[in-house]
């Protein structure tokens, strides 16, 4: 079986995740266009639509980028992805993750951890995850879900310059 990086069946009550088309940039920076929510992201100025741009562009040429929106209203929440699949390792990387303000604190990112977690471990053993070295708010988030720490170097994002990134790790359950 091999792993797809974009299945269209991640859903649940709370949230669904949707294959990211080129029609959802606007809802999409509506979201990231807020200064705040990039505080300690190593890249903190993705509000600004420039820089948005390209993250989205790249978001679509990985081919395993999401739009995250609420089961219920159908809002636009955020933005996560499935890369760098190791087959030889039987690894995968979820991030470049973002989730609006007003949805921090009500468990919508723990609930997409927990459907990309269950989606990958169907087809993969492991699960990293690259997060900024500055960010406590997104390292404290991963290791509440069980992540571990288990390295740190320079992540070179889409069109931007590298980044010292912490990589976090989650194994397949017995």
């Amino acid at each position: 079986m091999s792993f797809n990086l974009q299945p269209i069946d991640l859903k649940n009550d709370v949230i669904h995740l949707l294959p990211l088309q080129e029609t959802d940039f606007s809802a999409l920076y509506a979201v990231a266009n807020d200064e705040l929510l990039w505080e300690q992201h190593p890249n903190k100025l993705r509000y600004q639509r420039a820089v948005f741009q390209n993250f989205f562009e790249g978001a679509m040429l990985s081919k395993g980028a999401f739009i995250i929106r609420d089961s219920k209203t159908n809002e636009t929440i955020g933005c996560s992805r499935y890369y760098d699949y190791n087959e030889k390792e039987n690894s995968i990387l979820i991030g470049y993750t973002f989730i609006g303000r007003k949805f921090w604190g009500k468990n919508y990112n723990k609930t997409l951890k927990k459907i990309m977690l269950d989606y990958a471990f169907q087809y993969v053993d492991k699960v990293y995850f690259h997060i900024g070295a500055f960010n406590i708010r997104s390292q404290k988030s991963i290791e509440k879900i069980g992540a571990v720490k288990v390295d740190e170097f320079e992540v070179t994002y889409y069109g931007e310059e590298s980044k010292l990134n912490f990589v976090y790790m989650i194994t397949k359950p017995c």
